[in-house]
């Protein structure tokens, strides 16, 4: 203990209870064992601060670095930020083109409607005329059944 070897503890324990005498010598020793207890603790509790801290380092060291991480890691966004896409814009654009392209489909539609309608279908001129000949009018009718009941 503190480099003195076991004699030389004896000698000063000797010498302790010359100096200090039988009467006084339970109280010292008492008051020596609370004295090297309180700097045991002492020295436990600094230590253990000091870990403490020094775990609180790595923590803020650890921190910072992901930190640093993060701030690369926003510049490279902040690159693609100022590239000029804005979704926006993409978006009324389709918009836009979805609205020209069905415009145009519906002005193509009016137009195949009028046509339709101002110019008959060769068919429909035809399955008329069959028709008038097949089947007779109605005055025509009418003189068939005047001449039968006469």
């Amino acid at each position: 203990m503190f480099g003195m070897g076991f004699t030389e503890i004896l000698l000063v324990a000797v010498v302790v209870i010359l100096f200090l005498g039988p009467d006084k010598l339970p109280d010292a020793m008492v008051k020596v064992a609370k004295f090297m207890k309180s700097v045991k603790k002492a020295i436990g509790d600094a230590k253990s601060s000091l870990d403490e801290e020094m775990k609180i380092a790595d923590l803020k060291e650890e921190a910072m670095s992901y930190k640093k991480q993060l701030d690369d890691a926003s510049s490279e966004l902040q690159g693609f930020k100022n590239i000029g896409i804005n979704p926006m814009e993409d978006i009324n654009e389709a918009i836009s083109d979805a609205k020209k392209s069905f415009s145009d489909v519906a002005n193509q539609a009016e137009k195949d409607t009028i046509a339709t309608q101002v110019e008959p279908k060769q068919e429909d001129v035809t399955f008329s005329k069959k028709k008038k000949k097949n089947s007779p009018n109605i005055a025509d009718k009418a003189t068939e059944n005047r001449e039968e009941k006469a």
